[in-house]
C-alpha cells in the first residue's frame, strides 16, 4: 500500500482510508438498516490490514457510537495501536443535554472522553469537527480543540462538509488565538458532486490542509450501472438524492470508460479522485469481499487526458452535498 503525508504535516497515512460508517448495531435507534454487525464487519478490517489500509475513520453518532465499539475491538483483534492512524468525529446529536451534541466546550470535552472508551484507546490520531456549529463562537470551538491537543488525547485536527468561508473563520480563529489548526478536510468528492471545485479545495491547497474526501464513488452510484439498485440504495434517504437525471451522464461514462479497460466502474471514479492532487486518502466503505481489494487496483489506474475529458464533461453543478 502506497503512503503519503496528511496536508502538509509530518503524519505518513496510507493513500486508502477505511470508512467505518457501515459498521456497528443495526438495531439502535438512528442507525443505518444496512450497517453491518460485529461478526459481519471483521473480515473488512482483516483485509484491510492485510492490504496495509491502516488509515481508518468513524464517528460518535455511527450507529450510535457502536461503530467506535467495533473500530476499537478490531484495533486489538488486528493490528497494534501504534500502526493505526484513527479518525473519528464531533458534533452530531449522541443524547439530549447540552453535552450531547454541538461544538461548545462542554461537549467537545465531554464527547472526546465518550469516543476515547468506545474506542479503548488513551488518544486520537485525526479529531474532526463533523459539520460547522452556527450556534457556538468560533474561537470557543477552537480554543477547545486546542486544550484536547494539549492534554494529549488528540494528535491531530481536522473538519468535515462546510463552505469556504466557515473553514477561514475557524482556521483564522485558530492562528490569531495561537491554538492548534485543522490539517484536514473531509468533503464529499466524485465525479457527481464536485461543488467544492470551487471555493473550499483550492483554499485547502493554499492553505496545506489534505483533502481526505468521503464517497468517492457518489454513495454507489458510480460502482454500477445507471438503473442498478443495491440494499442500501433502496433504503437510504441520502443515496435516492444521487438519483437525479443530470447524473445518468456521468454514470454512463464512467460504465464506458470502465468496460473498454476491463475494470469496475468503481476503479474509475476512484482513479479520477486519487489524480487531484489535494487529496491525501480517499475513504473507502467496504461492505463486499472485493470492495477494498478493488479500491487498492485503482492505485495503478493513470486515466488518459481524453478518458479525464470524457468523465468531466457530463458534469452539471448542484447545491451544497453534506450528506
Amino acid at each position: 500500500m502506497e503512503t503519503t503525508r496528511l496536508g502538509t504535516t509530518g503524519l505518513k497515512i496510507s493513500r486508502l482510508a477505511l470508512g467505518c460508517m457501515s459498521y456497528g448495531d443495526a438495531s439502535v435507534e438512528g442507525a443505518h438498516p444496512w450497517a453491518l454487525n460485529d461478526d459481519a464487519a471483521q473480515p473488512f478490517f482483516r483485509q484491510a490490514v492485510e492490504l496495509g489500509i491502516t488509515f481508518w475513520d468513524t464517528a460518535n453518532t455511527y450507529q450510535a457510537g457502536t461503530s467506535e465499539e467495533l473500530v476499537g475491538r478490531a484495533i486489538k483483534r488486528y493490528a497494534r495501536r501504534e500502526d493505526i492512524v484513527l479518525a473519528t468525529k464531533v458534533w452530531g446529536k449522541m443524547h439530549a443535554g447540552p453535552g450531547g451534541q454541538g461544538l461548545s466546550r462542554k461537549a467537545i470535552l465531554e464527547q472526546i472522553d465518550a469516543s476515547l472508551t468506545r474506542l479503548g484507546t488513551d488518544y486520537i490520531d485525526l479529531y474532526q469537527i463533523h459539520r460547522f456549529d452556527p450556534e457556538t463562537p468560533v474561537e470557543e470551538m477552537m480554543h477547545a480543540l486546542h486544550d484536547i491537543v494539549c492534554a494529549g488525547k488528540v494528535r491531530y485536527l481536522g473538519a468535515s462538509s462546510m463552505y469556504a468561508w466557515q473553514f477561514a473563520k475557524l482556521q483564522q480563529a485558530a492562528a490569531l488565538g495561537g491554538w492548534t489548526r485543522f490539517q484536514s478536510m473531509q468533503n464529499q468528492y466524485n465525479l457527481l458532486r464536485r461543488q467544492d471545485e470551487r471555493e473550499l479545495m483550492p483554499m485547502c491547497a493554499d492553505m496545506g490542509v489534505g483533502l481526505v474526501p468521503y464517497s468517492p464513488n457518489g454513495k454507489g452510484r458510480l460502482a454500477r450501472p445507471w438503473g442498478e439498485q443495491s440494499d442500501r440504495s433502496s433504503t437510504d434517504r441520502v443515496v435516492k438524492a444521487f438519483d437525479s437525471p443530470v447524473d445518468e451522464p456521468v454514470v454512463n461514462a464512467v460504465q464506458h470508460i470502465a468496460e473498454q479497460r476491463g475494470v469496475a466502474m468503481a476503479q474509475v471514479a476512484l482513479a479520477w479522485v486519487l489524480r487531484n492532487p489535494g487529496v491525501c486518502a480517499p475513504i473507502v466503505g467496504a461492505t463486499k469481499p472485493h470492495h477494498l481489494q478493488q479500491a487498492q487496483d485503482a492505485l495503478a489506474i493513470d486515466l488518459a487526458d481524453d478518458e479525464v475529458r470524457a468523465l468531466e464533461e457530463p458534469y452539471v453543478l448542484q447545491g451544497p452535498s453534506w450528506f
